[in-house]
């Protein structure tokens, strides 16, 4: 069912001021289309200011917000926080707000991490090891972890009110036992498939690389010993952007076809001499996955290299 959201329950959902905008004059959405197009717009339409805008909204992880601020936001966060940290010792709360001030400090920003079903302790222990990260790298992974929130509230608030609507329809109009159509994503603005690379040593996007999009065609799955009962089957080619970004590898279709992909990059002509002269990320697309997005990035450094599945 299509709702209509104003932008204030936006906010509550995320923080960003211009992602409420943004997702408010989307229209009536469906709880799918909604999750569709906030990804859309968290990663692709708004900046890093307002990014940092979201990440404002929350009170540290283990704090309860200040007095002064008095938004359903932070609220919706000391909630999300309290079943982690219910039984926390003071001395545990103490190392976190330690690290909490040496991340600030690093970074700039407060730790964010999605914390249902996670413990003090696993909380901490990410906090640890994302210190670590590069800024550049941290601040994307923030943004994840953000996404990860919006989401959950998004489908907090999308139930509540499809219970309300429930409740009011069930007293005034009999129950339709029609069956509904399978619900289908939203019209694509990009192709399924994307990519960045991000050069880690300088923390900078890596302009210039050469990216490579396959598709394993076969009645069998890869074999990377023996080779299989098929080939690779090129989809696409293009090169990274001065922001990293690499142009289309495929075409903008609505449904993904199942299957087991690669992504290569030829990184010896971004950077002669370097360890790894070529890096391929293969990753499987089930049926249950064809409408959703798959950004698989490259984070690349002079003696290792590391990816995620972004949206």
């Amino acid at each position: 069912m299509a709702m209509e959201i104003g932008e204030d329950e936006w906010k509550v959902c995320c923080g960003s001021s211009e992602f409420a905008k943004q997702m408010s004059t989307s229209g009536p959405l469906t709880s799918q289309e909604a999750i569709y197009t906030a990804r859309d717009i968290w990663f692709n339409q708004v900046n890093v200011t307002d990014w940092l805008e979201a990440f404002s909204a929350h009170p540290q992880i283990g704090n309860t917000p200040s007095p002064s601020i008095n938004s359903d936001f932070a609220r919706r966060s000391v909630s999300e926080q309290s079943t982690a940290f219910a039984t926390t010792s003071a001395s545990a709360l103490q190392e976190l707000a330690e690290w909490n001030v040496l991340y600030k400090k690093k970074f700039g920003f407060i730790f964010i991490i999605c914390a249902s079903g996670r413990t003090h302790a696993e909380m901490l222990h990410a906090l640890k090891e994302r210190y670590e990260n590069r800024p550049i790298v941290e601040l994307e992974i923030a943004a994840m972890e953000q996404m990860k929130i919006t989401e959950l509230r998004m489908a907090k608030l999308f139930s509540d009110k499809a219970k309300v609507i429930s409740e009011t329809d069930s007293s005034s109009s009999p129950v339709s036992t029609k069956p509904q159509a399978e619900a289908k994503a939203p019209k694509r603005s990009r192709p399924p498939i994307t990519t960045h690379v991000l050069d880690v040593s300088r923390g900078a996007p890596a302009a210039g690389v050469e990216v490579h999009l396959e598709v394993w065609s076969g009645t069998t799955g890869p074999s990377f010993v023996h080779g299989g009962g098929g080939v690779w089957s090129s989809v696409g080619t293009s090169a990274t952007d001065r922001d990293g970004r690499s142009g289309p590898l495929m075409d903008l279709v609505d449904a993904l076809n199942p299957g087991t992909y690669r992504i290569s990059f030829d990184t010896a002509k971004y950077s002669p001499g370097c360890f790894f002269p070529y890096v391929s990320i293969v990753f499987q697309v089930t049926e249950s996955q064809k409408w959703e997005h798959f950004h698989v990035p490259l984070l690349l450094a002079p003696f290792s290299f590391s990816t995620y599945r972004g949206s």
